[in-house]
């Protein structure tokens, strides 16, 4: 994708400037991928501006045995959260589809529920005791039959240059925590 194309991209994203008035409350979620769903992580932090003019806060988990969030415990607050009557806009730092390649590659409708169906019975990250290497290493799930190729990237990845979803392993990488995360969604 051209850089001008990436601009035209951007721009058509909020073109009037109106999502900032569409929402009355912001969370931003620095995801983790590390570990197992019901591990506490201290790489996993939320945050919260509870209307559009406060500053974000960290949110706390909530008083249990655990110091830190799991994975588990922020889905269950992000479903509680959203049942109020209060437009809220979430920001999670992890991909919440893959590349089209891949659905060509695996022969895949490009439907966003049906995807998140096969991927889900492909890579069960969201069970206890789960890491996203166990199913890497085919210990859990069926991960090999739904591999991708770290070259593969999403338009919004070629635009920033950022890494692919598939690119494991690395600094900066959100390949665990994108594995780790679609299941829940």
């Amino acid at each position: 994708m051209t850089s001008s194309a990436c601009s035209v991209l951007q721009r058509s994203l909020d073109p009037d400037n109106s999502m900032s008035t569409a929402f009355r409350r912001y969370v931003g979620i620095d995801y983790s991928g590390a570990r197992t769903p019901d591990d506490s992580l201290k790489g996993l932090r939320v945050y919260i501006a509870p209307t559009p003019n406060d500053v974000s806060v960290e949110a706390l988990s909530p008083p249990s045995p655990r110091k830190y969030w799991t994975r588990r415990g922020v889905a269950l607050w992000l479903t509680e959260l959203l049942s109020d009557d209060v437009p809220t806009i979430i920001g999670i730092d992890h991909s919440f589809s893959f590349p089209l390649r891949y659905f060509k590659a695996h022969q895949l409708a490009q439907d966003w529920y049906a995807f998140l169906e096969d991927f889900r019975e492909h890579w069960p990250t969201d069970e206890p005791d789960v890491y996203v290497d166990f199913v890497r290493d085919g210990r859990v799930g069926n991960g090999k039959a739904r591999q991708g190729n770290p070259r593969w990237r999403r338009m919004a990845e070629e635009c920033c240059r950022a890494k692919s979803v598939f690119h494991f392993d690395v600094q900066g990488s959100v390949a665990k925590s994108t594995h780790s995360g679609i299941p829940w969604l």
